[in-house]
């Protein structure tokens, strides 16, 4: 596993463990307000280990540039 995934892995791991938390001692109201943050956390984590892990399309103006050179 690599550092990158151990790193998204347990901040997600302790923000959802710390609003367990919150619920379990009787802060409901407090881990409700928290919600929309939880749920912004875990888009930027899923987009973070989307767009990093995928490779990028070649440029289109090197592949233009390539067949204006063909005879």
């Amino acid at each position: 596993m690599e550092h990158r995934q151990i790193v998204i892995l347990t901040v997600t791991m302790t923000v959802f463990t710390w609003s367990g938390v919150m619920v379990a001692t009787g802060q409901t109201a407090a881990a409700a307000a928290l919600a929309p943050a939880l749920a912004v956390t875990v888009q930027q984590i899923v987009h973070t280990a989307r767009t990093h892990g995928a490779p990028r399309p070649p440029a289109p103006a090197a592949a233009a540039h390539e067949e204006d050179d063909a005879p």
